[in-house]
């Protein structure tokens, strides 16, 4: 395993297992952008989809809805990571293809 593969792997180990606010299974729906309760469905899905259109008014939502402000944190930064581990897995994986690696 090349060494940015296996700081890749701790990132996400960090991210995913670590302590933190938000519960592993939370961390983890974000990252996957699935199944979390409202407002932060639609947060982790805008961050996602849509990261630049984030605005103050989306993380205050969150935030009168209770979830704290180290919460929304967490559950942002594993948002995008699961979208850029994504689009990293699929731009390796044409490059691969486009080699004759596949």
């Amino acid at each position: 395993m090349s060494d940015i593969e296996q700081a890749r792997q701790a990132l996400l180990k960090r991210i995913l297992e670590g302590a933190g606010r938000s519960s592993v299974s939370e961390r983890r729906a974000a990252f996957d952008n699935l199944d979390l309760a409202t407002p932060l469905d639609a947060l982790i899905h805008k961050i996602a989809m849509h990261a630049h259109r984030i605005t103050d008014e989306d993380i205050n939502v969150a935030k009168s809805a209770g979830f704290s402000e180290n919460k929304i944190f967490e559950i942002a930064v594993c948002a995008a990571v699961g979208e850029a581990s994504r689009q990293h897995d699929t731009a390796r994986a044409a490059l691969e293809a486009a080699a004759g690696k596949d």
